[in-house]
């Protein structure tokens, strides 16, 4: 089971703040619904089994990004094929932009997702989500798009918020991740 950060909390205000500030300063990019997603992505994924949300049939958890795809491209659900499609976006940009170095380990030579390139999976797959209707379509389209800028601003924000950190400006982020 997932438990969500609350709204509240001060981590969703910090990367909200590095998100915005590293988005907008760094890459030009101000739009405010695109920085609102990318910085709730990193806050759900702070409780690290939302990473791996995605349940099968069976209600075990899938972990590779080939299953996740077969899990969307078999349900008969639009609104689940549309959910895992963006999760497999959120999964995809989250480690390549915000821990690229764990890739050799997601894509293993004993992996079913040794030959994926999670750059294109994710391009991909937030462009068939952003198909479905709802309210984040054009969030999803644009992040299909901009996939390698966005994991280029995660892993900027990724630096900012490890400099805060190693300042000892930000306690509470540090007990959180993990210093």
């Amino acid at each position: 089971m997932t438990r969500d950060v609350p709204e509240r909390h001060p981590l969703n205000r910090l990367f909200w703040g590095i998100t915005e500030n590293t988005f907008q300063t760094e890459l030009g990019i101000a739009d405010p619904r695109l920085v609102d997603y990318v910085a709730g992505l990193l806050t759900r994924f702070v409780p690290s089994q939302a990473i791996y949300k995605l349940r099968d049939a069976e209600g075990k958890q899938v972990s590779e990004v080939t299953a996740m795809v077969a899990q969307a491209e078999s349900s008969a659900d639009e609104e689940r094929r549309r959910e895992c499609h963006r999760h497999i976006g959120d999964f995809t940009l989250f480690w390549t932009g915000v821990y690229p170095e764990a890739l050799p380990k997601l894509r293993a030579a004993m992996s079913a997702d040794h030959l994926i390139d999670f750059q294109e999976q994710g391009k991909r797959s937030y462009y068939l989500a952003s198909t479905y209707s709802g309210d984040e379509a054009p969030v999803l389209r644009r992040l299909s798009v901009e996939f390698e800028l966005c994991a280029f601003g995660l892993s900027l924000v990724r630096q900012e918020w490890e400099r805060e950190r190693a300042e000892g400006a930000s306690g509470q982020l540090g007990l959180i991740l993990g210093s």
